[in-house]
């Protein structure tokens, strides 16, 4: 068992530092060729921030292992929500950018309706329900960039960002080679030790992927949550955080099924129910509308907020491995 936990933390670790190299490299290449600042936030560091989950989600996929494919896209967006945004918000209550909010969270909200309606109605996601989200993904990446430049809104640029010294094209390449080779072989550790672990435990892969894995992918968010905390930046861009769940249904979830169809896991249930239909994405679409609906009425983010939210997830993760 000991084999197995090490090789799985291992694979966080991949995770994280390759996705740190290939959005190193891949900025760099895109400054190098003169592409908009505006353009490189919104597509080549959002897309490279979510290759963690989009690699164990697809990796799970090649193996059939549709339990931590569907929890990681959900456990994702519920640990993204309640714990990392929510740790901010607790922390450091913010004004919101009301404007900056509408396009995610209407682009979330109705690509959750799509997923609720498949998974509620059929519980089969077939293939093109898959092309369907990456289709959608690619609508909402042309709409936000055409939003900010007619705007002028330019993303943030993070201090590393903004000191990085000047490297070579074959470094930046290399960079990128070798946070995607990282990244592959790392989401390989997470899936098959993260499935040997929840075997040992007795428990579904589902759970192993909406807790364990789910947080995992989503370190990078936390750990850039408390590095701006401990600067004094304030709270983390509720906008970001949106993004990256919308990510999650569309690009994540959307690979998984292109790749492999599946079924809504069925492995744990309540009161005879299916628990992924009763708790998870009710679980979801709960914690997503405590923090964005407050948000978008009264233009801050209140500690009660963060607070609550921060709470859902102690509950949430506790259900998962308890009950």
């Amino acid at each position: 068992m000991l084999v197995p936990v090490l090789l799985f933390l291992l694979g966080f670790a991949l995770l994280i530092k390759g996705g740190d190299w290939f959005v190193d490299g891949a900025v760099g290449i895109a400054h190098r060729f003169h592409l908009p600042e505006i353009l490189i936030g919104a597509t080549v560091v959002s897309i490279g921030t979510t290759l963690p989950e989009v690699m164990v989600s697809a990796q799970a996929a090649l193996q059939h292992n549709s339990g931590i494919s569907y929890g990681n896209a959900i456990g994702s967006i519920i640990c993204n929500t309640s714990l990392i945004a929510a740790i901010t918000v607790a922390v450091h209550p913010s004004d919101v950018k009301k404007s900056t909010l509408k396009l995610p969270v209407i682009a979330f909200f109705v690509s959750a309706v799509v997923y609720c309606l498949i998974a509620y109605t059929t519980g089969q996601f077939q293939r093109w329900h898959g092309f369907m989200f990456l289709a959608m993904f690619a609508a909402y990446m042309v709409i936000s960039v055409k939003q900010m430049t007619s705007s002028g809104e330019q993303p943030e640029e993070t201090e590393e960002e903004e000191q990085k010294e000047e490297t070579t094209l074959t470094k930046e390449i290399i960079l990128m080679a070798v946070g995607a080779a990282a990244i592959a072989f790392g989401a390989n550790l997470l899936v098959n030790n993260g499935t040997i672990i929840a075997e040992a435990l007795g428990v579904p892969s589902s759970v192993i992927g909406l807790t364990m894995v789910a947080l995992g992918t989503s370190l990078p968010e936390l750990v850039t949550a408390i590095t701006s905390l401990m600067k004094g930046h304030g709270a983390l861009s509720l906008g970001n955080v949106i993004g990256a769940n919308l990510f999650n249904i569309v690009l994540v979830s959307g690979a998984a099924i292109s790749i492999s169809p599946f079924a809504v896991p069925a492995e744990k249930t309540l009161m005879g129910i299916n628990s992924s239909l009763l708790v998870d994405i009710p679980v979801m679409l709960c914690v997503m509308s405590l923090l964005c609906f407050p948000a978008l009425a009264t233009g801050k983010l209140k500690r009660w907020q963060g607070i609550t939210l921060l709470c859902i997830y102690a509950a949430f993760t506790f259900y998962q491995f308890v009950l």
